[in-house]
């Protein structure tokens, strides 16, 4: 009707740009695969080829402004090129702290010389970046950290540690969190965020060993009287966590989307292989002990796209997004298991052969429903915000 303000909708099937993003950057993908994935992983090197090939072909800053050498999209299109690599057998974890987290932190609250400094390498991917907030001591608990800021003349001083920080050891800087006060009603820490280059003195970088095959490593983090000049502090002294949650709810969406591509990879392999493979005289894919798990896989995956996309359409309208990013990353999670765990069983004792491709991805996803926010934290928040039950915490 004239005069009103069309309000834009989730569309039920894909618009032409997004098919043709989702050929694109999966036949980029495909020519990689999980034989480079695995490679790389096995020789503990970063997947630099494949990220320096979706940097240049405009893909890892799809999302960010074109005057900072984006794209000029939304978070929907980095988490399409997030799910396609993904289903291509080499999800861009990378991607989602560096480009994702960091960028649209950079994108959102940084100032003009913040972003023409620092976001265009991301755009592009001449940069990686790390994002660091995680404690041994503070957990789910942000407000807890002991990681510290203190002025020092203009400049600032940082000191403690971090842990379970991905990527950092590839990374030029990093977002840190940090303490700079307490709120003497709440006892609760007054944070700010401050970007801090990797090799600055007095940041150490220690290995942390994990199960997880990935190209991007874990590591501890200690920060020893760190400097950093006060044009490094990001958004406003005291409200890090302001400016760090544009790229918090950011990340539970792209960490839906490597799921669930994760999902459709395992899900691709396991149809074919029970297309194919014959015990009894038919193949296996025939019997219903096998098809149903496969169906049901399918079912909770095509659920949980369809929770994430609606999810990132109201974080790109830019509404209040958390009660969806939250339902998506646990639906999205939830679903990418079930599928890789329904392929391995489909295919037997080939589920945990290396050469099969399939158990390798198992604590990527694993881990993910652990972080960036856990299962349980995730139901607290719906049960407190949605449902307005009592506060359990």
């Amino acid at each position: 009707m004239s005069g009103e303000t069309a309000v834009p909708s989730l569309p039920l099937a894909m618009t032409a740009e997004e098919e043709l993003l989702r050929k694109s950057v999966g036949d980029l993908s495909r020519s990689y695969g999980p034989d480079y994935f695995q490679r790389v992983e096995r020789a503990g090197e970063p997947a630099t080829e494949l990220w320096q090939e979706l940097g240049r072909s405009g893909f890892l800053g799809v999302h960010l402004p074109e005057e900072y050498d984006g794209g000029g999209g939304g978070l929907y299109d980095l988490a399409t090129v997030i799910e396609e690599t993904s289903a291509a057998g080499v999800p861009a974890l990378a991607a989602v702290f560096s480009a994702g987290v960091n960028g649209t932190i950079l994108a959102q609250h940084g100032t003009p010389e913040q972003k023409d400094r620092w976001l265009r390498g991301l755009a592009t991917g001449e940069t990686m970046s790390s994002f660091a907030i995680t404690e041994p001591d503070a957990g789910l608990n942000s407000f807890n950290i002991s990681t510290s800021a203190r002025k020092d003349g203009a400049d600032w001083l940082i000191s403690g540690q971090k842990y379970y920080i991905s990527g950092i050891d590839e990374a030029q800087w990093v977002l840190v969190v940090a303490r700079t006060g307490t709120d003497e009603r709440s006892g609760r820490g007054r944070l700010t965020l401050f970007l801090v280059d990797t090799d600055t003195p007095g940041l150490t970088i220690q290995p942390l060993p994990t199960a997880l095959q990935t190209p991007e490593r874990q590591s501890t983090v200690y920060f020893d009287n760190v400097r950093v000049s006060a044009d490094r502090l990001i958004g406003e002294e005291h409200h890090g966590l302001r400016a760090a949650f544009a790229g918090i709810n950011a990340e539970r969406l792209l960490v839906s989307s490597i799921c669930t591509g994760v999902g459709r990879y395992a899900l691709d392999k396991a149809v074919r292989y029970a297309s194919e493979r014959q015990v009894w005289k038919v193949p296996i894919g025939a019997h219903q002990a096998v098809s149903h798990p496969l169906a049901e896989a399918k079912v909770e995956l095509e659920t949980a796209r369809l929770m994430t996309q609606k999810a990132l359409m109201l974080y790109d309208l830019g509404k209040d997004a958390g009660e969806y990013s939250n339902m998506a990353k646990m639906t999205g999670v939830d679903a990418g298991l079930a599928c890789l765990d329904a392929a391995i069983q489909v295919h037997g004792g080939n589920g945990v052969a290396q050469e099969y491709q399939l158990a390798n991805y198992w604590f990527l996803l694993r881990m993910l429903k652990i972080g960036p926010v856990s299962k349980e934290m995730i139901l607290n928040f719906i049960a407190e915000h949605t449902l307005g039950l009592p506060r359990s915490y």
